[in-house]
């Protein structure tokens, strides 16, 4: 599959006009409703090789995440991107804009930018909805002017339409994971991929995807493994995963599970819609309303897919993640779930060495577990 920058050239080349989303979750919806082509700026590790124009303003403990997508805007952004949007995520991503327009203009270059602050408490209170409606309708003015289109109602329940069938085959697409018809490291190549093509044209992809992989015969895991943390391990990794036999039955990862985990219902009111997204949105750190649904979320989920192991991918430096997962490994450990704790930086992808035989390990543990239990049961 091609790579982020090949695969933006390809977009601009057939016309696309590109707005350079800063993660996690923006309002796709809306922008593609306006005509454009909304592109997630996640996971360009592969791509940005270097980063020389984002260390002259981002500090090294910044996390990867941020410093790779500040090198692509300051380095290569203008010669894809049309606009970029951004909205209040965590601690790092709601202070770039600033940063990014100051270098740019430090090069005599510039890119719209388009912004939306979601409230940092319960959006239930009329207060807060209210807030959250204003700011949707603010931005719906922007886009007008940006692109000089008058907002649709029509226009905008089909892209709610097209972006829920997206979001439902992902899930199709995890099930086949989740049974072993098809390789995690496959599934979350082909989900993240959603952040440099079409919606139309990921769809397109998707159903492809599960015909062939759907006939395939289900594989037999080792042990059946939870996998969190803000973006999946490395590819190298997850094929270390799958021949030491642990297979991912499910995520709580944000680039994946908590991007499309929820399904809002379709709307020709953005207003409505975003209320409805942003307040029952799939539990993730940065939301914070969602935060005290997340432990009992985790828990849920690893109940209901049977998992046996925990594997949490930490982002380096992201200290939204960090700070909850001493109390999850406890939660999980009375479920009798096993934890492994990684942590990769930018800089580690370099050598995956350490994490590879700790994966093995952990492998191995699960292993020797599982034939333990099924020595007592039979022995009962």
């Amino acid at each position: 599959m091609k790579g982020f920058l090949d695969s933006l050239a390809d977009l601009k080349s057939q016309g696309h006009t590109l707005v350079g989303c800063f993660p996690l979750y923006p309002p796709l919806e809306l922008l593609h409703s306006f005509g454009l082509t909304p592109v997630v700026l996640w996971g360009l590790r592969q791509d940005i090789t270097r980063l020389t124009r984002s260390d002259r303003h981002l500090q090294p403990y910044a996390c990867g995440v941020a410093r790779c997508l500040s090198e692509f805007v300051l380095s290569q952004g203008g010669e894809f991107l049309d606009a970029i949007f951004m909205y209040n995520a965590c601690d790092t991503l709601r202070n770039l804009p600033e940063i990014l327009q100051s270098g740019l203009e430090q090069d005599g270059s510039s890119l719209p930018l388009f912004r939306l602050h979601i409230p940092a408490v319960p959006i239930n209170p009329p207060s807060a909805s209210n807030y959250l409606e204003d700011q949707i309708w603010e931005l719906t003015k922007e886009l007008k002017k940006f692109t000089g289109r008058s907002f649709s109602g029509p226009a905008f329940q089909n892209s709610t339409v097209l972006y829920n069938q997206q979001r439902r085959l992902i899930g199709e697409l995890e099930h086949l994971a989740a049974t072993g018809r098809l390789g995690f490291a496959d599934c979350a190549d082909i989900v993240l991929s959603a952040g440099r093509m079409s919606v139309s044209d990921h769809i397109a992809l998707m159903e492809r995807t599960i015909r062939d992989a759907a006939n395939r015969t289900p594989g037999e895991p080792a042990a059946r493994i939870m996998l969190s943390g803000i973006l999946p391990p490395p590819a190298a990794l997850l094929d270390v995963m799958e021949q030491a036999g642990l297979m991912v039955v499910a995520n709580d990862l944000a680039a994946m599970r908590r991007s499309y985990g929820y399904l809002p219902a379709a709307s020709s009111d953005p207003g409505a819609y975003y209320e409805d997204l942003y307040s029952n949105h799939h539990p993730c750190t940065t939301i914070l309303p969602s935060a005290d649904r997340r432990l009992e979320h985790i828990m849920k989920t690893a109940r209901e897919n049977t998992v046996q192991g925990f594997i949490f991918v930490g982002e380096k430096f992201c200290e939204y993640e960090h700070f909850e997962i001493p109390i999850i490994t406890q939660m999980l450990a009375a479920e009798g779930v096993r934890t492994l704790e990684m942590e990769i930086g930018i800089d580690d992808t370099l050598n995956l060495d350490a994490h590879r035989t700790r994966i093995e390990a952990f492998a191995e543990m699960l292993r020797q577990e599982t034939g333990r239990s099924r020595r007592d049961k039979d022995a009962v």
